[in-house]
């Protein structure tokens, strides 16, 4: 399932979304606690997400240039 996510972010907030989606996607998690070292992970993985997509607008820049 998938839903709209909002200012706030879905299911909870800003602060356990990046860990929410790295658990498998929007409002489909089972568990509202992650540890300590789960939220590290996913926000490593988030930001090498973000990273990967600032190589791809570079790249699209140089394109368009």
């Amino acid at each position: 399932m998938h839903t709209r996510h909002d200012a706030s972010g879905c299911c909870g907030g800003a602060d356990s979304l990046h860990f929410h989606h790295a658990a498998g996607g929007c409002c489909g998690m089972t568990r509202r606690f992650p540890s300590r070292a789960e939220r590290r992970e996913a926000l490593e993985a988030y930001r090498d997400q973000l990273k990967s997509e600032l190589t791809g607008v570079e790249e699209r820049l140089e394109e368009l240039a």
